[in-house]
């Protein structure tokens, strides 16, 4: 009777509820879904579209669960060539939505050797990190690590194999036939964990595509480093403005240089991905940084002098960093400085950006900036024009009139990427 009183269809989609087995008769077979679903055990013939609607209720991905296992106790399998010609009546080939267990495991060796013969390509001994004792292990595992992270693309090689590993792996389980790839696999495993722990996905080169499309390019990038909470980076950040320069150089000197020099890099790209997503005129830092980024992973530089213009460019943006100090201006405001700024402005007329700067943020803020603006075409437009006329009013004589329709164009785009409405933005958030 209480079964009866429970919403017992809310409970099973919870991944966290304890009602985790359901016998079904009827009912939640067809347009039920259940991402979380892994299992679904079959004893009752199906056919056609019933049987696809079953097939996919296990089949969705959800959170680290790449695919469902199906278990046939009654041949009923014989029947989905039938169904899928359902959903193919052109007769073209298409991709088969459920594999037997033995293909998958088939798959599993040939891409664990895959991995495996990438390390004995580079000089990495499997089976002495395997047989070693632990303290031994974790230097193996070190040195392993150092070699992999040592050229970009064989990094990326690993990386991408050992995550196709990590999928069929998955799918396999909880199949004891698993157990024969367990060692290697927790090894390969190991390896990419501690190779991803050291850069968090960055894509440089996406971010720049972004950002470049909102500047023009008679824009000057003028560098503010902001400071971002900890939070951001995990608790392996390197903090850019507290480094001890003759410390990390003698880190660097005394252990694994690929490593070092990946943390490093890792935190530059982090710290730059953050630069950008609060002032975007600071494209020329992205573009110094991939220029030395190509450098190194062309082979046109050694891991040494990678690291040493590491270290270079890392005073450059901490010298930035006192720059936004003096400016007297905050965060918002030296956005929109930046991006009003041109060449061969006086003293005077600098400080007449920054007053527009200030300005303008106050009035968009207290008048404009209201819930989902950017969804109405008259709030968009309000924006646009209190943007148009406090720039006519207080940008300096020397702005000709297409400099000026430009500056409305660059800083409205910039207010509608960074500015959600009642005190919503990218500033808010860091």
């Amino acid at each position: 009777r209480r079964m009866n009183q429970e919403d017992l269809a809310t409970k099973f989609k919870d991944p966290d509820d304890p009602f985790r087995v359901v016998f079904l008769c009827a009912m939640w077979m067809t347009g039920f879904d259940v991402p979380c679903l892994s299992t679904l055990y079959l004893d009752k013939p199906m056919r056609n579209h019933t049987l696809m609607q079953t097939i996919a209720r296990a089949n969705r991905v959800f959170s680290d669960k790449p695919n469902g296992l199906i278990v046939d106790y009654v041949g009923i399998f014989r029947n989905l060539q039938k169904a899928l010609a359902i959903y193919n009546p052109g007769g073209e080939e298409i991709d088969y939505p459920v594999k037997p267990k033995e293909e998958l495991l088939k798959e599993l060796g040939e891409v664990i050797k895959q991995v495996g013969d990438i390390c004995v390509r580079e000089g990495i001994d499997i089976e002495k990190i395997m047989s070693a004792q632990r303290l031994e292990t974790v230097k193996l595992l070190d040195d392993a690590v150092d070699i992999l992270v040592a050229k970009e693309g064989l990094k990326k090689e690993y990386l991408t194999i050992s995550n196709n590993m990590r999928r069929l792996y998955k799918a396999i389980l909880p199949d004891p036939q698993a157990e024969k790839y367990r060692a290697k696999y927790m090894l390969f495993k190991t390896l990419a964990h501690k190779i991803r722990s050291l850069a968090p996905d960055v894509e440089i080169s996406d971010v720049q595509g972004k950002v470049e499309e909102l500047l023009d390019k008679s824009v000057e990038a003028k560098g503010y480093i902001i400071r971002e909470p900890a939070s951001l980076y995990g608790e392996h950040r390197i903090d850019l403005s507290k480094i001890d320069f003759d410390a990390i150089k003698k880190k660097f000197i005394d252990s694994r240089k690929h490593i070092e020099a990946e943390k490093l890099k890792s935190a530059i790209s982090q710290r730059l991905t953050a630069m950008l997503r609060l002032n975007k005129s600071r494209v020329s830092f992205l573009e110094k940084f991939q220029e030395l980024l190509n450098e190194y992973n062309s082979g046109s530089i050694n891991v040494e002098e990678f690291f040493k213009r590491l270290m270079e460019f890392t005073k450059g943006l901490n010298e930035e960093d006192k720059r936004a100090i003096s400016a007297n201006l905050t965060e918002e405001e030296l956005a929109l400085f930046d991006l009003l700024y041109k060449l061969k402005l006086t003293k005077k007329e600098q400080e007449q950006l920054k007053a527009v700067a200030h300005q303008l943020l106050e009035k968009l803020k207290r008048e404009n900036l209201v819930l989902d603006w950017r969804k109405r075409q008259q709030t968009r437009a309000d924006v646009f024009l209190t943007i148009q006329n406090i720039l006519d009013e207080g940008l300096p004589d020397s702005y000709a009139k297409p400099e000026f329709e430009n500056k409305c164009t660059l800083v409205y785009q910039h207010v509608y990427d960074s500015y959600y409405g009642s005190g919503k933005s990218v500033y808010a958030v860091a």
